[in-house]
């Protein structure tokens, strides 16, 4: 069974990466295993000039790996940004659900975060949208179920309605 993927999009500074956060501690609250995916709009990197790892990269190695007593982090160099079906097909397969931010064109199921008068209009396609966030629900249209910013707990309750994921108990 695929893993399921939803992406949280939404205007620049419309608190996405809060109500990410708030989301995935509500789904690890109830015992499921989440992977985060966070695209970014211009270049970034998560090395230091002088750590042996920037010095690898900086030799020419594609691929820097870094492992510890419990962590393990990668940085590869790709010569074009990566899907994100690339990026989900490397991830580990017993995940209950991949949370990315972002991704707004990748053909996913959608929550949006929408903070009137930021940005210019919906981003979502109507057929990918399943839930709206924002702290002014009863300005929107209806079109979709809306969610304060702070209700991660309802975002959850509606994904397991709809049977995108299960609870922990039902694994």
């Amino acid at each position: 069974m695929a893993i399921p993927i939803i992406s949280v999009i939404g205007w620049h500074n419309v608190g996405k990466t809060t109500f990410v956060v708030r989301l995935v501690e509500e789904l690890k609250r109830q015992g499921l295993r989440v992977a985060t995916v966070k695209h970014s709009r211009g270049h970034f990197d998560l090395d230091h000039e002088g750590t042996d790892t920037w010095r690898f990269a900086q030799a020419g190695s594609d691929v820097v790996a870094i492992v510890g007593h419990d962590r393990l982090a990668m940085i590869e160099s790709t010569p074009e940004e990566p899907t994100l079906d690339s990026i989900v097909a490397r991830l580990p397969q017993d995940l209950d659900i991949i949370i990315a931010e972002g991704f707004k064109r990748e053909p996913t199921r959608k929550i949006e975060v929408i903070v009137p008068g930021k940005g210019e209009g919906r981003i979502s396609r109507p057929d990918e949208l399943l839930a709206i966030v924002s702290e002014a629900c009863t300005e929107l249209p209806d079109d979709a179920p809306c969610f304060l910013p702070s209700d991660a707990a309802g975002v959850v309750e509606l994904l397991q309605a709809q049977g995108i994921i299960r609870q922990a108990q039902e694994r």
